[in-house]
């Protein structure tokens, strides 16, 4: 060709190579964008999957404390009986955290007081702290099951809160409490912080939860007002300060894929002296935790393979050789995509699998937690009704001991009545009338005095369920005495009884508290038999729960720390073998908690054994009624 022919060739193919190589550029950059939306699609996916399968594994747990009988009776329960209510829950709760493996349970009130925790045996436990100003309490409290990320202001840790509002049937389905499930998040900050690529997990308010790089933790997408912040920050963080960082990033479109570029103040934290690099944002929403995880991709790569392709190009124009070469390369990249696919959906099946497994697991734990809240019920009946019969027996058991007794102040009367009526029918032969009519009064009176003899006995020996009225604890003490009157007087036993009559009432079973005291007595006398000195006091006051304590101390032997701590225990006894089952306390126990009461047992000064018999007082819409 001629010269300038040449030049204009030269110059055509130059601009035909720089467009096939921009054309070239472009077209690969393209592909190369969607090829990396697609795998971050995937990457979301699964760490979708598996972010929602760790947080809402403990979702369906708050049913199964809404169940519990334990978490209903301490919710229900007044002020004063909820420091024996709340163990019950306690241990419950515990037990259901130690079988599922590490979520903290608790339980509020309608006020936001936490009343029932799992943790309850570590020093900073949740009991007692309130939580109103949760957002999950909020809105459970209003009937709403709720959801929530919150840091706790005890140990500072974050967790994901679900909540279920607590109904009374018996209340017309009121709701009388919360029950929360704090599920751990450690297995998703360890997976978070693997990540090498920035990568977010942000909540519905934009702040930012995990991170990494972490130092981005706690900041916002966008400025926000510094009130907001604040109360988000006492609601959920604990207090901890947010928005400290402002990321400054446009997410809008970012689930479709959206190309940003991070602010100055933000490329140190990721790839320092590397320049203002374009990244590929992803975004994924996660339904069950209203979260929204975002990953950034470094599209830098993606710039390198378009210039390369460019390249092999403007190469494939001037050399076929290099063409073929490139479609083989094409080719292997092609293979190496679908291979990746194929992994990652094979993972895919792997984790949706898991998912069921462990939802089936997670149904019959709970189907296996109600089985046994019905087996407990029938347990339960069984108890009482078993209790019942002991408590008759251990009152005909009483009476054996006392025939002897009994019998020797009956033979008095009926012999003096016998002489007392034969000398009446004598002088009603003489026509005597007045004697007679003497003797026929003492007559009367012998015979009312055999009458107060039986009636206490009567009564006593009487099996009748437990029905709570207001009781004079002095009155019950003196039934309770007549019953050993005979054995007092023949042991010279010594009475302090410091208790006025109509000065302390409590609201019990009358029969029950008889027994009981009976039981306390019959043990104190038992106690005292071998001692030199015999006293047995009584006393009342009333404790700072506003309960009735009946103090019955005794000079006996009285008991070792070791006897103190097992004796309560069913078949625990100090007696010698043969002299008593050790059910004695158990059952008087078991009686007083029934109604409300309790027993508790002590070391006496000076020596001997103090028992404490603590009695709820008179309800408040009854003490009116009182005299």
């Amino acid at each position: 060709m001629p010269r300038p022919h040449r030049v204009l060739g030269l110059v055509g193919l130059m601009v035909a190579f720089l467009l096939l190589g921009l054309l070239s550029y472009r077209v690969s950059e393209h592909y190369g964008i969607e090829d990396m939306r697609e795998k971050a699609s995937h990457q979301l996916d699964i760490l979708g999957a598996a972010i929602d399968s760790e947080v809402t594994r403990h979702a369906s747990i708050p049913s199964a404390v809404e169940l519990n009988p334990d978490v209903v009776s301490l919710l229900r329960a007044p002020s004063e009986e909820q420091d024996i209510r709340q163990v019950e829950a306690n241990r419950f709760l515990q037990k259901l955290n130690d079988h599922l493996g590490g979520p903290a349970i608790f339980v509020l009130d309608t006020s936001g007081t936490v009343v029932a925790s799992s943790d309850w045996i570590f020093s900073d436990n949740l009991l007692g702290s309130d939580l109103s100003y949760m957002p999950f309490f909020r809105d459970a409290v209003r009937g709403t099951p709720a959801r929530h990320y919150a840091v706790d202001h005890v140990r500072h840790e974050p967790g994901y809160y679900f909540a279920l509002p607590i109904r009374d049937e018996a209340r017309e389905w009121a709701i009388i409490g919360v029950a929360v499930v704090k599920s751990g998040i450690r297995e998703v900050e360890r997976r978070w912080l693997a990540q090498e690529a920035p990568a977010l997990i942000v909540d519905r308010n934009g702040v930012v939860l995990l991170a990494s790089p972490p130092e981005w933790r706690y900041a916002t997408l966008g400025p926000q007002p510094l009130d907001a912040l604040e109360r988000l920050g006492r609601q959920q963080f604990a207090g901890q300060p947010l928005g400290a960082i402002s990321l400054d990033i446009n997410l809008d479109g970012a689930d479709e894929g959206r190309i940003v570029r991070l602010p100055k103040h933000l490329r140190d934290d990721v790839a320092p002296s590397q320049g203002a690099r374009p990244y590929l944002a992803m975004a994924r929403h996660l339904s069950g935790a209203a979260w929204r995880i975002v990953v950034f991709s470094d599209l830098r790569p993606v710039g390198i393979q378009a210039a390369t392709h460019a390249a092999l190009s403007i190469a494939a124009l001037g050399c076929l050789l290099l063409g073929v070469l490139y479609t083989r390369q094409r080719r292997r990249l092609a293979r190496g995509r679908e291979e990746a696919r194929a992994m990652l959906e094979r993972a895919n099946q792997e984790l949706e699998l898991k998912v069921e497994a462990r939802t089936a697991d997670l149904s019959d734990a709970v189907a296996g937690l109600q089985r046994e809240v019905q087996e407990r019920q029938r347990a339960e009946q069984t108890l009482r009704a078993a209790q019942a019969e002991l408590v008759q027996a251990a009152k005909l058991a009483v009476l054996g001991q006392m025939v002897t007794g009994i019998t020797h102040e009956l033979s008095q009367p009926l012999g003096a009545i016998r002489t007392l009526a034969a000398n009446a029918a004598e002088f009603m032969r003489r026509a005597d009338l007045v004697t007679a009519e003497k003797n026929l009064a003492i007559v009367e009176q012998l015979t009312e005095q055999m009458g107060h003899i039986i009636g206490p006995l009567k009564t006593f020996a009487r099996k009748s369920p437990a029905v709570s009225t207001a009781v004079d604890v002095a009155q019950a003490v003196d039934s309770a005495l007549f019953l050993f009157e005979s054995r007092l007087k023949k042991e010279s036993v010594v009475l302090e009884r410091r208790i006025a009559a109509d000065a302390c009432i409590a609201w019990c079973d009358r029969n029950r508290l008889q027994q009981v005291l009976v039981n306390l007595i019959g043990n104190a006398l038992d106690a005292m038999h071998d001692e030199p000195v015999r006293r047995l006091s009584f006393s009342s006051e009333r404790a700072s729960s506003g309960k009735v304590a009946l103090a019955v101390v005794d000079s006996g032997c009285g008991f070792s720390e070791e006897a103190v701590a097992h004796l309560f225990e069913p078949f625990f006894t100090t007696k010698q073998p043969g002299e008593g089952l050790g059910l004695g306390l158990t059952i008087s126990r078991d009686i007083l908690r029934d109604f409300g009461g309790d027993l508790m047992a002590g070391p006496a000064p000076g020596g001997g054994a103090r028992f404490v018999v603590l009695l709820p007082p008179l309800p408040s819409d009854h003490r009116e009624t009182l005299p």
